[in-house]
């Protein structure tokens, strides 16, 4: 067994222990993060002459070495390590010698993992908001492509008023660019080194943080060593962004779903983003949207799990804070892959046009507009209402639209009905005339669209 620590102890660590408290086997995917701020803390070191050059330079080709052969797999994670911290020092110890030893001068496992970790955050926010963009952008491109297509709006999931599909998209488009301004939220508050900050109260030596925050292309050093390496803030920031990205995943999903029953039949989901039954070969279920509805409750989870985790922990750093990694790697992981998927289902699914639009007049939306028109040729309010009301009801019972009733069958409702209401009370009609910034009016539309084109062209995501 690998450790880093030892020289008080007169026994080993009973092995149930040691396994218990380890922690490679899954923090081992931080190796990267973990060379990388070990090189600009070797050149710190160097600058302030706190090692020699001759040791910085050992160390710094050890390291890259290092990193070169396990992105190659020429070397491999032992368990004997203790976590990634104690396997790469170890092994450039082994490789180097002393100058190895000297690498964690001024410095303590508290500072590293907590710069580890969020620096590995941070990567994950810049790979979430490029993928996060690129649904933006397919969203973006379908509500082009469907200004005229439309379809019912629900409430209480009864159909409504008529929209059109670009203007229900244009609902998601806006929940995901929120999510993208909280992602850039979040990023300016973790983006804060926390090296330097020892095992809770600084060092003695002659650091200069603000050059090694430079390096790792931060703002700047945190501002209190206790903070530094028992703060996990920014893990449940980015989880609670998670879940809010995840939400409106599941209920756009939940959408897509319903839509691509028989019942409704608005959307096909293409084979690509489908399976089939074992036993029922008629079936073509939408899996993709059923798993990424199902996985919302795990991201969910991990937020949940990391605000118990911190609750009642003291200050400084405690052990319990090691239980960030797994649930973190894994609910930004789920979240990532549930949005690329996702963005490829919209992009490959089949619109029926016909089927919405059916849907939509057979649904009675344009109901209220009918009542509107009565109200424009004099009518109170209230009592076209009730007239229109009792025009829904006489449709019901012969099983067929307000558009399909002849002007006589209208005037035996109510005698204001004149010829100019099956105008009125079109599809096209009811949502042009809806001119208002955010209404489906395509006049209104095209003018989001534009701010839309705007917005992806100007808020691009950084590279990671």
């Amino acid at each position: 067994m690998a450790q880093l620590w030892g020289g008080r102890f007169t026994k080993a660590t009973d092995e149930a222990v040691y396994a218990f408290n380890a922690s490679l086997s899954f923090d081992s995917r931080l190796y990267a993060k973990d060379i990388e701020g070990s090189m600009a803390h070797a050149k710190m070191l160097g600058k302030q002459g706190i090692i020699s050059k001759e040791d910085e330079e050992q160390i710094l080709k050890g390291l890259a070495q290092i990193k070169t052969e396990i992105e190659e797999g020429k070397l491999t994670f032992s368990p004997e390590y203790e976590d990634i911290h104690s396997f790469v020092e170890a092994i450039l110890t082994d490789r180097i010698g002393d100058a190895g030893k000297r690498l964690h001068t001024g410095r303590s496992r508290n500072d590293q993992v907590a710069l580890d970790m969020r620096m590995y955050v941070r990567d994950q926010v810049l790979k979430t908001d490029q993928a996060l963009y690129e649904l933006l952008k397919e969203l973006h491109k379908l509500m082009k492509e469907h200004l005229s297509t439309y379809m019912p709006g629900f409430t209480h999931m009864q159909k409504a008023q008529p929209v059109t599909f670009a203007h229900h998209l244009g609902a998601y488009f806006e929940m995901f660019a929120r999510d993208r301004g909280r992602m850039k939220d979040a990023y300016k508050r973790m983006n804060y080194c926390p090296l330097g900050a020892g095992a809770l109260a600084g060092t003695t030596y002659p650091l200069d943080r603000k050059y090694t925050a430079e390096l790792l292309g931060f703002y700047g050093p945190t501002a209190n060593s206790m903070d530094s390496v028992s703060d996990r803030d920014y893990v449940i920031e980015f989880l609670s962004d998670l879940s809010l990205v995840m939400m409106h995943l599941s209920r756009f999903c939940e959408e897509i779903i319903c839509w691509n029953s028989n019942e409704y039949g608005f959307v096909e989901m293409d084979d690509t983003y489908s399976t089939g039954s074992s036993i029922m070969p008629q079936k073509k279920n939408p899996d993709v949207a059923e798993l990424i509805r199902g996985k919302t409750g795990r991201v969910y989870g991990a937020l949940t799990s990391m605000l118990t985790t911190m609750k009642g922990i003291p200050l400084a750093y405690n052990k319990d804070m090691q239980e960030d990694k797994e649930v973190f790697f894994d609910a930004s992981d789920t979240a990532l892959t549930c949005i690329t998927l996702f963005t490829g289902m919209i992009a490959t699914m089949k619109v029926r046009k016909d089927r919405m639009e059916k849907s939509a007049v057979l649904g009675f939306t344009n109901a209220t507009d009918a009542a509107d028109y009565l109200v424009k040729k004099g009518v109170p309010f209230r009592d076209a209402h009730g007239i229109i009301g009792r025009l829904v009801l006489y449709c019901l019972d012969k099983g067929c639209a307000i558009d399909d009733l002849s002007l006589q069958e209208l005037k035996t409702i109510s005698e204001v009905f004149e010829e100019d209401v099956f105008d009125a009370i079109s599809l096209k009609t009811c949502v042009e005339n809806r001119l208002t910034y955010g209404a489906p009016g395509s006049a209104g539309m095209k003018q989001v669209i534009e701010e839309h084109e705007t917005y992806l062209s100007k808020e691009l995501p950084r590279e990671v």
